[in-house]
């Protein structure tokens, strides 16, 4: 008897976040070790599709550089990273669209389904979803890398309607339809944005951002994130991640969230819950 009580106390402690969340847009940036272990490969997948038998709407906007890295290697081709961008000439540009828009594409609308939801896939080209203009770092020219710079959420809003779970592959196109490698993350911020949605979380391998200590930080305001990026606190990798979070509450974002990927359940635990949770959530 104690354990049903408790499954029912469980129930009701999530009520109000599910009260909360009806009806509301989540886009969820999946990559890191969350795509390559089968146990939190599936808990990803049941997280999502729960959301969505709640009255969640969710959409999942998906990375995949280590396995272009291992396709590109087994080619023979070296990458090289500028920031942590990919330079993309048009022999890798192919192997992208190959990896990202095809292959994870098609596996994670898979997953979607084996847990019990309907997911369709789409890259930046489908109904005009992505425009991106050709990206710049320090005036040094990546190649086939996009900035993205307006994003149409029609096939995606479509989707949802629909009551489907929309899988996007970070692929853009400029004007004349020449196709882009774009920053998974850099994607999900501005989807979201186009979406107005509630919140945006990116699933990473790291606990979250942390403070001089290494202590985990909860919650971040916006100012208070510039200010550790200033006094190095925050610093690496996690920098280009605070920038999308800090572009998406500009953009309308409600709240971001960076989150430990390697943890089964971690969507759920983030967002059903006001305590520590497993990441950092990072507010206007």
């Amino acid at each position: 008897m104690k354990q049903l009580v408790d499954k029912a106390k469980v129930l009701m402690e999530a009520l109000p976040y599910m009260q909360r969340l009806m009806g509301k847009t989540i886009v969820i940036k999946y990559g890191g070790h969350a795509m390559t272990d089968e146990a939190l490969r599936a808990s990803f997948a049941a997280d999502v599709v729960l959301l969505k038998h709640i009255g969640v709407r969710p959409v999942i906007v998906h990375g995949g550089g280590p396995q272009i890295a291992e396709t590109l290697e087994a080619m023979g081709k070296q990458s090289t990273f500028v920031e942590g961008r990919r330079v993309t000439d048009d022999d890798t540009m192919s192997v992208v669209e190959m990896v990202l828009g095809g292959k994870i594409n098609r596996e994670i609308v898979q997953l979607v389904q084996q847990a019990g939801g309907s997911g369709v896939g789409f890259t930046g080209s489908d109904g005009g979803l992505m425009r991106v203009e050709k990206k710049f770092i320090n005036g040094q020219d990546l190649g086939r890398v996009g900035d993205p710079k307006h994003v149409d959420p029609y096939v995606v809003m479509a989707a949802m309607d629909a009551g489907m779970v929309p899988v996007v592959a970070p692929i853009g196109f400029d004007s004349t339809g020449l196709s882009y490698n774009v920053n998974a993350d850099e994607a999900a911020g501005a989807i979201a944005s186009a979406l107005g949605a509630e919140k945006l979380i990116l699933l990473t391998d790291v606990d979250g951002v942390l403070d001089a200590q290494g202590r985990l930080i909860s919650e971040l305001t916006t100012e208070k994130c510039r200010a550790l990026i200033e006094d190095g606190t925050i610093k690496g990798g996690m920098i280009p991640k605070m920038e999308c979070c800090m572009s998406a509450l500009r953009g309308g974002v409600s709240r971001t969230h960076v989150v430990d990927g390697r943890i089964q359940h971690a969507v759920l635990l983030e967002i059903f819950s006001d305590d520590a949770g497993v990441g950092t959530v990072l507010v206007s």
